[in-house]
């Protein structure tokens, strides 16, 4: 595995809009070694490991990170090791499997679990490159949206009650003479609310409004 130069260049440009750490497992010394070789030859991040058993093991950072994993292992396959994390974790990292022996079964089964992509050996350099590349992106947009819900969580539980129906009224469609009627309350009333809580949510329109209340799964209870 080895880059030219005009791919190490756009190789090394991707990865540096890049964050995040590689995990490889592959119990083959020399395809571990060329491909942490590889991956930090672009700047990125690389664990290397021996077995799913030393990677499950060891240490995990709270950022982007992705794994790049061989389906045969000695010990705990790299399926099961997939199905394990599937098990132990909400959202686990996303995969980019490799084999040597790859079939059809194999294949839809580990993409059927999430897999990202599943690469044949020999792989051109530029393929697991683009998958890794992918990978830590797509990781870093989910802790993205995991930290935008439990800002959201935290801001929606400082709401009075009062303030998160008015809110919930407001996401449903309903204009301010609406939800006065339907609250028992003056409409100034609910412009203060309303414009307190908006401030609260920090979000600066009823669409915005919305998508957050459906993150939230805040139904016509306001609970």
């Amino acid at each position: 595995m080895m880059l030219n130069t005009e791919t190490a260049w756009s190789a090394t440009t991707a990865a540096n809009r890049t964050a995040g750490i590689v995990y490889v497992v592959d119990d083959d010394d020399s395809v571990r070694e060329a491909l942490t070789g590889l991956l930090r030859s672009i700047d990125l991040e690389v664990d290397a490991f021996r077995s799913a058993e030393e990677f499950l093991a060891a240490p995990k950072g709270p950022g982007p990170a992705c794994l790049v994993l061989d389906v045969r292992l000695r010990g705990q396959s790299g399926l099961a090791l997939q199905k394990s994390l599937l098990t132990q974790q909400r959202a686990p990292m996303p995969v980019v499997f490799m084999t040597g022996y790859g079939d059809i079964a194999m294949t839809v089964e580990a993409m059927k679990a999430g897999a990202l992509d599943f690469l044949t050996k020999p792989f051109r350099d530029q393929d697991m490159i683009d998958a890794v590349v992918t990978a830590l992106q797509r990781d870093a947009r989910r802790l993205e949206a995991d930290t935008s819900l439990f800002e959201a969580r935290e801001r929606w539980g400082a709401l009075t009650p009062r303030e998160r129906e008015v809110l919930v009224n407001v996401a449903s469609g309903l204009m301010n003479k609406q939800i006065a009627s339907r609250m028992r309350i003056a409409e100034v009333t609910v412009k203060i609310h309303r414009g307190q809580a908006m401030r609260k949510m920090n979000v600066r329109s009823v669409a915005d409004l919305v998508r957050k209340t459906v993150a939230l799964g805040v139904g016509p209870s306001g609970q």
